[in-house]
């Protein structure tokens, strides 16, 4: 039977009164036995759960027998120990194996995924025996004493962020016009122009109805809790049906993974962005990071540690470490540690507090169905409080697709996505901001308020160490922040 969801907070020791972060690494066996030390750096740092690779689409990487054996080694460290299988298969080499050898697709026997454009492709494809072999292997899994596993994100049917995705073989197409009456070339047509309406959102019903009994039948092949890894925004063009998953953990998408990505202040604000947005879907207690590095050695200890502030500042309870079947390099302990600390102290002031502020953080209907996954982010770093919402106000800031898409009884106005337009626009607030804290410097930095805390988050995001002149209710205080440091301004 489905653990309710009290039982579930407590099989995950989730107490957010004791302890609001908890702190995961997802490691390959491959990786422990190159560098037994790993497990105890991890421990030592912080780290409390363990995350193994085990069942990768249709391939045991590390069988139940080996999965057995290093849960009790990882056990005697004083450590939980869980597992992320890979049901689908990713597109492409998203893993990177330590030894290279490591099969990039499915075996023979699952069917590929077939495009829009008739390309055939690994991955993100749901045929049979897929859905049998992984529930075959949860119950295999669940008979070594493994609990708690997560879907690595490849369950979906985007290929990558952005896409409207499902599967156009035969066999789909003819069990949809099955179910809505239509034609292959108006859906293609749809699909290729990005057409909202009926026909398309029956699409990414249909194809959301696959994922949610994909999942609903792996829950059911054991006692295992399972949770989904969701993609960088992803919602229903990639077949996630977000709502379907709010009772399980949930992994929050993110994507700069690499300082090239994460470097540009659009970078951090985009990560942020769909953190918040996953948000709205998913208790803080059951969310996780995806505060990941790929290849394992392009994002710099500096830039990992910078990224813990997205679940911060978000409320997600639990960081993912994740590198791929390769670990980042273990010097990055020396510097996560410490930040790993810093990071649960700030969390446990704002843990169950609500965002408020005047900008609203908005992903609509038509995001979600039609968009390119091109947020409007950069209204995060003007210094200005903000609070994420279902429905769009006054200082909502809007996607093209939700621009577009006609939201009844709302006024428009356009501003360019740069941070010297978001300036004048919060010069022009001026008078309306007095009674709530915003950085009055033209300088790079998230505002997070908390006014059930008394507190704001700010959160620097330039690379050198900044002095911001804080408002409020006509008082003013200097805040330090080192580089990309996050900082907690009590306010009375």
């Amino acid at each position: 039977m489905p653990l309710s969801r009290r039982d579930l907070l407590l099989s995950l020791g989730a107490s957010h009164l004791s302890s609001p972060r908890r702190y995961h690494l997802s490691i390959s066996r491959e990786a422990i036995e190159s560098d037994p030390a790993v497990l105890e750096l991890a421990r030592d740092a912080g780290v409390g759960t363990i995350w193994l690779a085990s069942f990768l689409y249709g391939y045991w990487y590390s069988p139940p027998e080996e999965v057995r054996k290093m849960r009790e080694r990882i056990v005697r460290l004083g450590l939980s120990a869980a597992v992320i299988n890979v049901p689908l298969g990713h597109p492409g080499d998203s893993l990177g194996a330590m030894s290279g050898n490591v099969p990039l697709s499915p075996p023979d026997r699952w069917k590929l995924a077939v495009g829009l454009d008739g390309h055939k492709s690994s991955g993100c494809s749901l045929h049979f025996p897929a859905v049998e072999e992984n529930c075959e292997a949860l119950a295999k899994l669940a008979a070594t004493g493994v609990r708690r596993v997560f879907l690595d994100d490849d369950f979906r049917f985007a290929r990558s962020p952005g896409m409207i995705g499902g599967c156009f073989c035969e066999e789909h197409l003819k069990e949809f016009f099955r179910r809505f009456p239509s034609d292959r070339k108006s859906l293609e047509d749809t699909v290729a122009a990005r057409r909202d309406g009926p026909l398309l959102r029956a699409w990414n019903a249909f194809t959301c109805d696959q994922l949610t009994a994909a999942f609903r039948r792996m829950q059911a092949a054991s006692p295992i809790v399972l949770g989904p890894m969701v993609m960088y925004l992803g919602a229903e063009k990639a077949g996630l049906r977000l709502d379907d998953y709010r009772d399980v953990p949930f992994r929050v998408g993110e994507l700069m993974f690499s300082d090239d990505s994460f470097a540009a202040v659009k970078g951090k604000t985009d990560e942020l962005f769909s953190a918040l947005f996953h948000r709205r879907f998913v208790a803080p207690e059951l969310a996780y990071s995806e505060t990941t590095a790929f290849p394992a050695d392009k994002l710099s200890a500096r830039n990992m540690a910078a990224k813990l502030a997205v679940s911060t500042i978000a409320d997600v309870r639990n960081t993912m470490f994740m590198s791929g079947l390769t670990c980042f390099p273990r010097g990055h302990w020396e510097t996560l540690a410490p930040a790993m600390r810093a990071q649960a102290g700030l969390h446990r002031r704002i843990a169950g507090h609500r965002l408020r502020g005047p900008f609203q953080h908005f992903w609509g209907e038509a995001s979600r169905h039609i968009g390119d996954d091109q947020p409007y982010s950069l209204f995060l770093a003007a210094g200005v409080p903000f609070e994420v919402t279902a429905t769009p106000g006054e200082l909502a800031f809007l996607s093209g697709a939700d621009a577009a898409s006609g939201a009844k009884g709302i006024s428009r106005r356009s501003t360019p996505e740069t941070l010297a337009a978001l300036f004048d626009l919060k010069k022009s607030l001026r008078p309306k901001l007095r009674d709530l804290p915003w950085i009055e410097d033209d300088l790079p930095a998230v505002c997070a308020w908390y006014p059930t805390a008394h507190l704001a988050l700010i959160w620097n995001l330039s690379e050198e160490r900044r002095t911001f002149s804080l408002a409020y209710r006509g008082e003013r205080q200097r805040v330090n922040a080192g580089p990309l440091e996050l900082v907690a301004v009590g306010l009375s």
